[in-house]
């Protein structure tokens, strides 16, 4: 049934596009041109317009403040003092004696 639709529709555009239209022509219309007369005196020239102001210039802004001085870090630990040295006067050297002969 769609398809019967469609070709009923397609067959009527054709039957109507296939019919001798008359065109209908129109005569130009007339148009009057008038004559212009002579010209008249030339007007006054206009004033000169005023001058605009100028604008004023903006403030200087203001310097920004100095940053903080930072913390100064801590000392590191002393070292391990080491032990005093000691005389050697109490020292015992043994050296031995020769072998006996035989």
């Amino acid at each position: 049934m769609k398809y019967t639709a469609v070709f009923s529709a397609a067959l009527m555009a054709l039957t109507l596009s296939a019919c001798d239209k008359p065109t209908v022509v129109t005569p130009p219309a007339v148009v009057t041109v008038p004559v212009p007369g002579p010209a008249g005196p030339p007007g006054a020239t206009g004033s000169t317009g005023s001058t605009g102001y100028t604008g004023a210039t903006g403030a200087t802004g203001s310097t920004g403040s100095t940053g903080g001085t930072g913390a100064t870090g801590s000392t590191g630990d002393t070292g391990v003092q080491g032990q005093r040295g000691k005389t050697g006067g109490d020292t015992v050297v043994i050296v031995p004696g020769a072998p006996p002969a035989r």
